[in-house]
Order: C-alpha cells, then structure tokens, then sequence
C-alpha cells in the first residue's frame, strides 16, 4: 500500500519570552486509504499538527512528504496550488459564504483553478448527491441544519477530488444524531472512494469510525492504537 503522508521529527516552536513547544521531534506515516484520527487532550499539539499536514502553517524543523512531495521545499505560490489541487479541508464551523447558494459553495475551490464551470458545475452537483443534499444544491446555508451545512463543506472539500481530507472536529458543533450522521459518512466516502481521511477529534467514541488513533501528548505522539475496525476488516 501507498504511502500518503510520511513525517519525520516535526518540530513547531511559537516563540516568544517563554517559547511554547507545541510539537517535538514528531515522526509516523499514514497510508494511502487510511481513515485516522488524531487525539489528545487540549494543548497537545493535535491541532497544530494539522495546521502542519494541511499546508496552514510551517514547521520549525523536520519533514512532511505527501503524496511523495517534500512539501517543505514548496514556495508560497506551489503550496496554494498543491492545497487546491491535492487536499481538502472541513472545518469545525463551516466556513461557509452565506450569500451563496450550497452549489455556489461547494464551487469555490474550483474557480480557485480556473476550471470549466460547466465540468465543474455537474462534478459539485454529484458530490452534493454524495453527501446527500441533491436536493437542496440553491439553498443557502441560512436554510440549512447545522449538520446539512457541514454536509455542503464536506462536498466542498471533494470537488477538486483531493488525495487527502482533512477534518478538523467537525462535529464539535453538531448534536448527537448529526454528529453521528457525519461520522457516517466519513467512513462511506472512505470506504467507497477510498478516501484518505484524517480526522482531529476529542470524542472517545470516535475511534469506531476509524482504522487507527494517533495519540498525543504534551507535542509528542503518546502511542498508536489500532481500532476494532481495522482489526475485524483483516478477519
């Protein structure tokens, strides 16, 4: 299998009188398919972390290769490219443009390539059907649920069909049956595109939706713990 994200003693310093650590000497891989989670309690550096794999932020020190490219070589420029172009993002609050529709939504990132809009227009639609909202491609996330909104940033982040997706406490906003009906998705847009999928969460109950859970703590990777998922997925 393919490796997808390879990173190598990953440092990240936010300086300062009294220099914060937020990653020290951090190294794993994740695999091409692979749906993880990375967990921790606050302040332990998960969510810096994603800054780090997404490309939001740079490193003090070390080495994130993805997709085989050593993204830590990129100029400003190649790295917006690579963004649009390779990864996707979902975001806790939405981030959605309210004056737009959830088809003009989901668009954005296309224009961002100067992509046909008609190709593009079909491709946004499809995805909004993945995510089950077909139905709903000319409301504005004002006549959207919560969970519908999240629904429209997770078929935003496909529609550049990105190597890998990123997922940052997705449900913190959500109640428990929308929450669980992200998740579930999560895991059907893993298992039937093979998406490559990591996800930061906070939630114990998490873990059954995901093929392994990075552990974190105090900036550096505590353990790793292989889910009754994957395991039963090899039975």
């Amino acid at each position: 299998m393919n490796i997808d994200i390879r990173v190598k003693n990953l440092e990240k310093t936010y300086p300062g009188k009294v220099p914060t650590h937020a990653l020290r000497g951090v190294s794993f891989e994740i695999k091409e398919g692979e749906f993880v989670a990375i967990m921790g309690k606050s302040g332990s550096g998960k969510s810096t972390l994603l800054h780090q794999l997404g490309l939001l932020d740079s490193p003090t020190n070390g080495e994130i290769v993805i997709d085989e490219v050593d993204v830590s070589k990129l100029s400003d420029h190649e790295k917006t490219l690579f963004r649009l172009q390779r990864l996707g993002y979902v975001f806790q609050e939405y981030a959605l443009i309210f004056e737009l529709t959830a088809l003009e939504n989901v668009l954005l990132p296309a224009f961002a390539l100067n992509g046909s809009k008609r190709d593009y227009k079909d491709r946004a639609i499809e995805m909004l059907d993945k995510v089950g909202l077909k139905e709903r491609v000319d409301h504005r996330p004002n006549e959207l649920s919560g969970g519908e909104q999240q629904r429209v940033a997770i078929a935003r982040a496909l529609i550049n069909n990105p190597k890998i997706l990123f997922a940052d406490e997705p449900t913190a906003n959500l109640d428990t049956n929308s929450s669980k009906e992200i998740l579930e998705l999560f895991k059907k847009l893993n298992k039937e595109l093979g998406q490559t999928i990591i996800l930061v969460t906070h939630e114990l109950d998490d873990r059954k939706y995901v093929d392994r859970v990075l552990w974190f703590k105090d900036g550096l990777l505590e353990k790793e713990e292989q889910t009754f998922k994957e395991i039963s997925s090899k039975l």
